[in-house]
Formats: structure tokens, C-alpha cells, sequence
């Protein structure tokens, strides 16, 4: 399993204009990253807390409807965020490519 994670880590890198991956468990700790240890834990800790608000208006639109995937652009970045029940996949695009 760890090399299934390992190839689809590298795949996503491949693409042009990724920056970074970060693999986030439910407590908002990063356990697979691309990036320095530093950028990690902001990214985790920030993106998990947007997770969680976007997760919450979701079911408050509607209880039965679940997030599945957040797409958050800024001008120098695009960050792709996929949460799952026990962990969160991060990926960090460049805009400018």
C-alpha cells in the first residue's frame, strides 16, 4: 500500500506546475509531503480548518450531500484539496506556468 501512495504522490508531481503534495491524517497532521517540513504544517493545519467550514456548509445546505472535492485559486496558486474520511490529499499548483 505505502508504494501505492508513493507512485501516486510522484504521478501528481509529474504534472506540470505542481508544487507540492501534502497527505493530511483526521487530525490535521501532515504524514506525506513534498513540501519542507514548515510549509506542511501551515498548509495542513490552514487547509484542514477551510476543509472542515466547507465540509460544514455543505451538510447545512443539504444533510444528505457530502464534500468531495475544494478548489481554492488564488493569482500565484491553485490549491486542489480532496478530503476523505481519514485523511485529506493536498496539491499546490503554480497559476503563472
Amino acid at each position: 500500500m505505502a508504494t501505492e501512495v508513493e507512485e501516486t504522490i510522484k504521478r501528481i508531481q509529474a504534472h506540470k506546475g505542481v508544487m507540492g503534495v501534502v497527505i493530511v491524517n483526521h487530525e490535521g497532521i501532515p504524514i506525506k509531503s513534498s513540501l519542507d517540513n514548515a510549509t506542511s504544517v501551515l498548509y495542513s493545519g490552514l487547509i484542514g480548518q477551510l476543509t472542515e467550514k466547507a465540509r460544514n456548509v455543505v451538510r447545512e445546505m443539504d444533510s444528505t450531500n457530502e464534500l468531495t472535492f475544494l478548489r481554492v485559486r488564488s493569482r500565484r496558486h491553485e490549491i486542489l484539496i480532496a478530503p476523505d474520511r481519514e485523511f485529506i490529499l493536498i496539491v499546490i499548483q503554480n497559476t503563472t506556468d
